[in-house]
């Protein structure tokens, strides 16, 4: 999850119950700190930042994970007026504000939008403030876990229910991916993304607000079904949704989740960047990394770091067994194809207990069709990408759970061998991609990522793999003849053919 919805939380009505402000509270220059509820026993704060120099105003605006300054601050009386970017980025916001007395309330004029409104009360000097910063540790290799030697497979909240999952709806989405016959196709992660969290105990433990009752109940429901539970964290004070970070209680956090049950862990940056540069990034999540290994306990250990710091080339010896390699996915064409088919570079640091991931699966959530979602299907296994459904599974349609659990889809995803595809041939809007597989075999997708339908000609030469293989188109399910030195394929709009071929001899 990136900032831009750190920043897009910032825009919500903001209501706050702070202490009465000392005299001067007419002065507009301070901290002013406004708290909305999240509906789960916590709250998300927001710090303006406003420093008044007669009739200009200069500031910024701390949300958990960001702080961002703002530009063109002017005050007229009682009346003042910022912006949160320059006139020539599309995404600028206009903020209108009133002082009286303890309270400003401030009006955001945002074009193609309904002008909202939030009101908040004078804070101390502590407030937005982060945390003293701990130095990175030294760098070191963390022994490998000896997991995921296949890419994971499994669920994650995020994508569909975002900050309204609760125990409830992992309790109903591990009996559907049970009932459903994911899980048989190899689905067994349930993982629990943002908003999880509470604050901590006196000793330090993360506690879990009240959408989350009891985590190792759950965990043991979870693993009743055959599953694991998966969780989520951040090496920042705050997460990205503006929860409780694991900043300097990591091997707190640790063990708590070890002790929980957990068989995963996600690791999103967020706040963590206004502490560290990327440059400390490999120290950082190494330090988790040790602390995951302490316990003693099996935990798949997912690094989100974005594709920053080139990543792949750290992420396997600060204990990841898979990485992020891109921003964070969309449900549409064209997030999807853009993320997909910039993976090319990365394929050389694929191996068995370490992957590159290009993000979640939106198979199913609506803004695709199902070509497009077999498309991405078939490009993720040819990624040797960790495959995580990102739909409610509640309420699956035939289609799209065939594409799911697509059984000699997943096996080219599954492949022991580890080897990740590459790009063998770029003609306009087609391209061709292989993989080698165990036992001699190669996948091959043919994509066309044109809005027509393509007539492709494809040589044995393109493919580096003339002579003596067997075709199987897997989406049809059917034997697709021996591997010519030259024929034809006809590759739908924003479609596939994906075929393995198998060794004749």
């Amino acid at each position: 999850m990136t900032q831009t919805f750190h920043r897009g939380l910032a825009l919500m009505f903001l209501t706050t119950f702070v202490s009465l402000a000392s005299p001067g509270a007419s002065e507009l220059t301070g901290r002013w700190v406004a708290r909305v509820p999240n509906g789960d026993g916590t709250f998300r704060e927001t710090v303006f930042v406003l420093k008044r120099e007669g009739s200009t105003l200069a500031g910024s605006v701390i949300n958990p994970s960001s702080e961002q300054p703002f530009v063109e601050g002017t005050v007229d009386g009682d009346t003042f007026t910022f912006a949160s970017a320059p006139a020539t980025n599309p995404r600028r916001t206009i903020y209108r504000g009133v002082i009286a007395g303890d309270e400003v309330t401030i009006t955001l004029v945002r074009p193609g939008r309904p002008d909202q409104q939030m009101t908040a009360r004078r804070g101390s000097d502590t407030a937005g403030r982060l945390p003293e910063r701990i130095p990175p540790p030294a760098l070191h290799v963390v022994p490998d876990n000896g997991l995921a030697r296949t890419p994971p497979m499994g669920w994650n909240s995020w994508n569909r229910f975002r900050g309204s999952v609760d125990e409830a709806t992992v309790r109903a989405i591990a009996d559907a991916m049970v009932a459903n016959g994911m899980r048989d196709a190899g689905y067994v992660y349930v993982n629990i993304d943002d908003t999880w969290e509470a604050g901590r105990d006196a000793s330090g433990r993360i506690l879990t607000n009240r959408k989350f009752p009891d985590m190792r109940a759950l965990a043991d429901y979870v693993h009743s079904k055959g599953l694991k539970l998966g969780i989520y964290s951040s090496p920042g004070p705050f997460t990205c949704a503006g929860y409780e970070g694991s900043y300097g209680h990591e091997a707190d956090d640790a063990r708590t989740y070890a002790a929980w049950g957990i068989d995963y862990l996600k690791y999103d940056w967020c706040a963590a960047g206004r502490l560290y540069t990327d440059g400390d990034m490999p120290a950082i999540y190494q330090k988790m990394g040790d602390a995951l290994r302490a316990t003693g306990r099996p935990i798949v250990y997912s690094l989100c770091e974005y594709g920053r710091q080139d990543v792949w080339t750290w992420g396997a010896d600060a204990g990841g067994n898979l990485w992020r390699t891109t921003g964070d996915i969309a449900d549409n064409w064209e997030s999807m194809s853009r993320i997909g088919f910039g993976q090319d570079e990365h394929g050389p640091f694929a191996k068995p207990g370490h992957w590159n991931d290009p993000d979640m699966l939106e198979i199913g959530n609506g803004g695709m069709t199902a070509t497009e979602y077999r498309t991405h299907m078939s490009l993720w296994a040819m990624l040797a990408a960790p495959l995580l459904a990102g739909n409610d599974l509640r309420s699956v349609t035939p289609e799209i759970l065939g594409i799911l659990t697509n059984r000699e889809v997943i096996a080219i995803d599954q492949d022991p061998l580890g080897r990740q595809a590459r790009r063998v041939k770029k003609d306009g809007d087609v391209e061709i991609w292989t993989r080698p597989l165990a036992a001699r075999a190669q996948a091959v997708g043919v994509f066309n990522r044109g809005d027509t339908t393509a007539l492709v000609t494809i040589r044995c030469e393109d493919l580096r793999l003339c002579g003596g293989y067997r075709m199987r188109d897997v989406w049809t399910h059917a034997d697709a003849g021996t591997l010519a030195a030259t024929q034809s394929v006809s590759v739908p709009s924003h479609g596939v053919v994906l075929w393995r071929l198998i060794p004749v001899n």
